[in-house]
């Protein structure tokens, strides 16, 4: 696997530990880095140490989400072959579009994979928010930090799996001496920057009235002065003493001369602590950790350390003073070397590979072993959008077609592309000429009746063989997916067809009544059109329910996957077609169909009550619409509205 990796963090020697135990586990890899980056307030210069994978590259500016690459090096890396792009920047940083950006004007098809460690909902100025809603949709993977970090990319649009990857550290360097706990006093310490979102205020607070505590303060920023003077006012300029930066080859020694390490962080209203990787290192070295209740703290100390509320001055020197006691202390050092043992550099390497392999195709293919998969069509009507959509697809997978119309006309044109022809002798519908194929498929096994996975496609659809192969590498990259569609479009006009959906409700009813149903975009399930179900799914959830004749029917299989913990996604990059309602031209019996469907869907969900306001509230909208300004709006208003007096399901009855 060849992956180009882009890290602005490079430049620090320690900080390029993963891609070495990346390489040492077969992943040809460059890492492109800048030459020179502000590291802990001061700049650092790249030394190779012997990396031979380093691509420097001249950069421009200093923030980190608002610098760019030297475009002509990273315009002549992207011009080579690679299995994947790893982009270990944020998604909405100048960077990442820029780099994005070189590669589609390369007309590069490369995955690639982004980072991000931000855990609070940002809404960035135009144009970062497109270019970072951009760059979500088309990645392959995403991996972050902390755990709040990869449910806000899911909340931006991010389709594709998120990895919770820790940051590593070095256990060769970060090692503990043997010692007995502190007997006279406490050294406490706190290595970053000197910054007011830090907290390093609140620390020298929080040991004021204790003489026999040192505090040992590793790092530089704009607070330096301002936290001396606060010292120097307290009559505490003795015993708290400022060493200035401290390059990451001096932070062992320097964690191994405390007693306790305090991690003090507030909340702001643009930041709160992301990692924390100071946590581990100190863990590492045989210290005990007391962190502020914040962030990505929590998750990080894990139980192995004392935590106190952010900015409580008084709660942080009673949880630092509980190591006073020497059992706590050795309690808390013991659970900290233990802990820290999960953050090796090797651990976050076998993380990193693994990601990598799902979200490259090929490797996912050849090295997971993905199922069958096989696709059924349920077929009515002309042959003529049958014959498209299977062209379309060129035999490259195994296809069943269900055919409810029972056509010699269709048979000829399912043994003609080689498929296998089902004829049920009758109209049985979408859903039980889906288990019908599924049965066949599944040669009778009614408990497993798709040990493979299966592709529905209707005949109006069409997806070719790659984003077939595109979705089916997809549906694997999560286990918990039970359901994948592509991105859709019309094949006439272009314009794209909405495929994710909330689920139908009784409040939902009520929102669209009063107008409000653009606020309705939560995407619970995908539509039915070109949906491809996992096996093991199949067999958890059960076949579809045929009370659902036409409509309804893949909805409530989502739903019921949904509380059995599975779900269902859209995978962004992957295009298919769907012309809509092709197989009837009766619009009328469609509108009975889709209702009616819609009635059973909501009595099977919410019951007669939840029925009730669902019927109160389709009436009230069809009354509110009746007066649309044109003719053919005002009339589908009034009928949906008596469709709903009368009850879909009673409607359809009487028309039988």
């Amino acid at each position: 696997m060849r992956v180009l990796r882009f890290a602005h963090h490079a430049p620090v020697s320690a900080w390029r530990q993963r891609e070495r135990e990346l390489i040492h586990g077969g992943v040809e890899l460059t890492l492109v880095s800048s030459r020179r980056w502000n590291e802990g307030g001061s700049m650092v210069e790249l030394s190779p140490d012997g990396d031979d994978f380093i691509e420097p590259v001249r950069t421009f500016g200093q923030h980190p989400n608002l610098f760019f690459y030297d475009p002509r090096p990273v315009w002549r890396l992207l011009g080579q072959r690679w299995d994947l792009i790893d982009l270990h920047e944020e998604p909405c940083s100048l960077a990442t579009a820029e780099v994005l950006a070189l590669r589609r004007l390369r007309r590069s098809r490369v995955p690639y994979v982004m980072y991000s460690a931000q855990n609070l909902r940002k809404r960035y100025p135009v144009p970062f928010r497109w270019t970072e809603r951009w760059a979500l949709r088309g990645a392959s993977a995403a991996y972050v930090c902390n755990s709040a970090a990869g449910r806000i990319l899911k909340e931006k649009g991010l389709a594709a799996p998120a990895y919770d990857i820790p940051l590593g550290l070095d256990l060769s360097r970060f090692t503990p001496t043997d010692r007995e706990p502190p007997r006279d006093g406490l050294t406490i310490g706190y290595a970053g920057r000197l910054e007011p979102h830090k907290g390093v205020g609140v620390l020298l607070d929080a040991v004021a009235d204790e003489p026999a505590w040192r505090v040992e303060v590793a790092g530089t920023g704009p607070q330096r002065a301002p936290l001396e003077a606060q010292a120097a006012a307290r009559g505490e300029a003795n015993r708290v003493r400022f060493h200035g930066h401290r390059a990451a080859q001096e932070l062992p020694a320097f964690y191994r001369g405390l007693d306790v390490l305090a991690v003090p962080s507030l909340e702001t209203s643009g930041w709160v602590e992301q990692f924390g990787r100071v946590v581990v290192e100190a863990m590492a070295c045989g210290v005990p950790v007391v962190a502020s209740e914040s962030g990505a703290l929590p998750d990080v100390v894990a139980g192995a350390g004392l935590l106190a509320p952010p900015g409580d001055a008084e709660a942080l020197h009673d949880r630092i003073r509980q190591l006073v006691d020497p059992r706590t202390w050795q309690r808390c050092r013991d659970a900290g070397l233990a802990h820290a043992e999960g953050f090796t550099w090797a651990q976050v390497a076998r993380h990193h590979r693994r990601m990598y392999d799902h979200a490259t195709p090929t490797a996912a293919t050849e090295g997971d072993d993905l199922p069958d998969l096989h696709v059924l069509v349920v077929a009515y009507g002309p042959p003529d959008l049958l014959a498209a959509c299977l062209d379309r697809l060129g035999g490259a997978f195994p296809v069943t077609v269900v055919d409810n119309s029972s056509s010699p006309a269709t048979a000829e044109v399912v043994r003609a592309a080689g498929a296998r022809y089902l004829d049920p002798g009758s109209n049985l519908g979408f859903a039980r000429g889906v288990n019908h194929g599924l049965r066949a498929i599944g040669d009778g096994d009614d408990d497993d009746p798709a040990g493979t996975d299966v592709l529905l496609l209707n005949p109006d659809a069409g997806i070719d063989p790659a984003g077939v192969t595109a979705l089916h590498h997809a549906l694997h990259t999560d286990p918990r997916l039970a359901a994948v569609a592509p991105e859709q479009v019309h094949p006439e006009t272009g314009d794209e067809v909405r495929v994710a959906w909330p689920f139908p409700s009784p409040m939902g009813a009520v929102v669209e009544a009063v107008g409000l149903g653009s606020r309705r975009n939560r995407p619970d399930f995908v539509i039915g059109s070109v949906l491809l179900l996992r096996g093991r799914a199949i067999a958890d959830v059960g076949l579809l329910d045929e009370r659902f004749f036409l409509y309804s029917e893949e909805t409530d299989w989502q739903r019921r996957a949904m509380s059995r913990g599975w779900r269902s996604d859209v995978v962004r990059g992957v295009s298919g077609t769907h012309l809509g309602a092709a197989t009837s031209s009766d619009s009328v019996v469609r509108e009975q169909h889709f209702h009616a469907s819609l009635e059973r869907y909501v009595r099977k969900h919410h019951g007669a009550a939840g029925w009730m306001v669902f019927r109160a509230a389709m009436v009230a909208g069809g009354a509110a619409r009746a007066v649309a300004p044109t003719a053919g709006r005002r009339e589908a208003a009034r009928r949906r509205a008596r469709l709903y007096v009368t009850g879909p399901v009673r409607a359809q009855e009487r028309s039988r």
